[in-house]
């Protein structure tokens, strides 16, 4: 078991890290511009899939563990409550489903972003309340899988502001930047259950409840959105695989 500050300082820093993984993912720009949109549905099914087999094995088996199924039912639907009350309440735009929330003057790139930087923070905090279990591999194999998930959306950031005449570099700059919001996230999740422990298990469920209403909301309907649903599907059958693979080998 760590002590409290080495799980802060670890669980910081594998957040930053996989935050930063949204900038990797937007280098391809630095080349190109015409990613097919088959690609990217596909690279996309791959990051939901990803969430959801860390949601499972890396969140929610280890919450009802700590903490018993209504702990874990609770922590689920306070997450998805948060993400809900996050979509109604900052303006951002969904392809699917036009701009949400509030009113505003940004451009539609702009608000995709930030729809993406919304949903940056729980994968931030499912990084930060795994350190903050005391296990280090757990905490690493969670990074590694939200760092996996970052680089297609990082693609799909850089692509839009490509397209609007923004240089290559900046738009992978501000792509990196959506991912930003994940250290947050992590030092906030891990602060949180290293101080006050008996809030683990409800911390892991609200994690894993924001990452559901995640993938169900922006990123299956994205990546289903341009007609390649079947090659998105597979690409999220093969990342749940590669998530539980990598949860049972290294955790």
């Amino acid at each position: 078991m760590n002590t409290g500050s080495e799980a802060i300082w670890l669980g910081s820093a594998a957040s930053l890290l996989a935050g930063l993984a949204t900038g990797v993912g937007a280098f391809p720009v630095l080349f190109t511009r015409n990613v097919s949109d088959k690609l990217l549905d596909v690279m996309l099914g791959f990051s939901a899939g990803v969430m959801l087999a860390a949601t499972f094995f890396s969140l929610l088996i280890p919450a009802i563990g700590f903490g018993g199924i209504w702990v874990a039912v609770l922590g689920i639907v306070l997450g998805a409550v948060a993400l809900h009350l996050a979509d109604r309440l900052i303006p951002h735009f969904h392809p699917t489903l036009g701009v949400e929330g509030p009113s505003s003057r940004l451009s539609r790139v702009w608000l995709f972003a930030l729809a993406i930087t919304i949903h940056n923070f729980p994968e931030g905090l499912a990084v930060g309340v795994s350190f903050g279990t005391g296990d280090v591999a757990a905490g690493l194999v969670v990074a590694m899988a939200i760092g996996l998930q970052n680089m297609p959306e990082g693609l799909a950031v850089a692509l839009p502001l490509l397209r609007e005449g923004y240089g290559k570099r900046r738009s992978i700059g501000y792509s990196t930047l959506t991912g930003l919001v994940e250290p947050i996230g992590g030092l906030l999740g891990v602060a949180l259950v290293s101080v006050f422990h008996p809030v683990l298990p409800l911390a892991l469920a609200f994690a894993a409840g924001a990452m559901l209403f995640v993938v169900s909301d922006e990123i299956i309907p994205e990546s289903h959105r341009k007609g390649f649903e079947r090659q998105a599907t597979f690409g999220l059958v093969v990342g749940f695989i590669v998530m539980m693979l990598l949860d049972n080998l290294f955790a």
